[in-house]
């Protein structure tokens, strides 16, 4: 590893340390519609205490899902017959593409033992502008019933109060995958352009 390499490993290390010490709200629970919310625990090392990890929902199934979700998480996860080349279940008309499982049967262990952990009065809801999203899904997005909510846009909205706009991919027609690195020289993913450490705070940083 060269100077420069070892330069950029430290300072993302120092990066995330100064996230974790911000944070002063640790037992929450993250419901998102695609690996936003994993990456989140992960960086500020936390446990998942969301059964919405490593997957990927389309938007209106989530928006779907979000606005009843106590009734969801009483559904049994059902496998799906489905040509993807990862596990797919079922959650009442709910479709859930395991992405990073190798079998439903792992999945859908994962699933139940963190649905167990959600803490019901602290929720965090995120959503993204891509898997079908349109901008009548970002509007009924805006009316699901939380308080801490946001949904990552690839332009700007500023009539949705909830909507925070990601830069670099206006050109395109949804949001890029905002997990992804930017070519940059310190590390940073365009996730990271969202301080959801005030967000987890409950501060008020979404763009109008």
């Amino acid at each position: 590893m060269g100077v420069m390499d070892r330069i950029k490993k430290r300072e993302w290390r120092i990066y995330k340390a100064q996230r974790r010490r911000r944070l002063k709200n640790c037992n929450f629970s993250i419901i998102s519609s695609n690996c936003c919310g994993t990456l989140i625990y992960h960086d500020l090392g936390l446990p998942f205490t969301s059964p919405t990890i490593n997957l990927t929902i389309e938007m209106d199934d989530f928006v779907k899902m979000a606005g009843s979700l106590k009734w969801y998480m009483d559904q049994k996860l059902i496998q799906a017959e489905d040509r993807a080349q990862h596990p797919v279940g079922m959650l009442g008309d709910v479709k859930v593409h395991f992405i990073h499982y190798k079998t439903f049967e792992e999945a859908a262990w994962k699933w139940e033992e963190r649905k167990t952990r959600i803490n019901w009065d602290n929720l965090f809801v995120i959503g993204t502008d891509r898997d079908g999203c349109t901008y009548e899904t970002i509007r009924s997005f805006e009316h699901l019933p939380y308080k801490n909510k946001v949904i990552f846009t690839h332009v700007r909205y500023p009539e949705f109060p909830s909507a925070y706009y990601i830069k670099g991919f206006e050109r395109e027609k949804e949001l890029g995958v905002i997990t992804f690195f930017k070519n940059q020289f310190f590390k940073r993913r365009y996730l990271d352009d969202f301080d959801y450490v005030s967000f987890l705070n409950g501060s008020d940083v979404c763009e109008r």
